[in-house]
């Protein structure tokens, strides 16, 4: 079964970000965004990549983002029923939201959390490259 870790960056929050997926421990895709982008718009972004990389395979992805693993397996489904509106107000990143929680709906993906930066493998990796992302870095083709 495949592992994926995901994180996000922005430096400073908000400004310019960036986004990688490790699959199987190996930086696999990595993606930025120049001008005002924020953390937890580039976490949202690599979770996407993965599920896309996916393609509803079986897959395990962990992230550091409860935020994250929170909207799609116990937010969005109330959100989705009421028109993707919530008590208290707007329902900020409302794209990233809509994308995410189609594509894990449709998947056989196990969202599990990761505390971050506190010597996982996987997630000192993703935010190594989530961070060299961020600052312009590509993988080799």
């Amino acid at each position: 079964m495949t592992t994926y870790y995901t994180d996000g960056s922005a430096s400073p929050n908000p400004g310019p970000g960036g986004f990688a997926v490790i699959r199987n421990l190996q930086p696999y895709i990595l993606g930025s965004e120049d001008g005002e982008t924020t953390n937890i718009r580039m976490e949202g972004k690599a979770l996407i990549a993965a599920l896309k990389d996916a393609n509803g395979t079986p897959c395990v992805i962990y992230s550091d983002s409860e935020f994250w693993i929170n909207v799609v397996t116990k937010w969005a489904s109330g959100w989705e029923k009421r028109g993707w509106t919530k008590k208290g107000g707007e329902i900020k990143n409302l794209d990233i939201v809509r994308e995410l929680y189609e594509l894990y709906s449709n998947s056989q993906a196990d969202l599990r959390w990761v505390r971050g930066h506190e010597g996982d493998e996987g997630n000192e990796l993703a935010d190594e490259w989530a961070n060299r992302a961020r600052e312009g870095e590509r993988l080799a083709k």
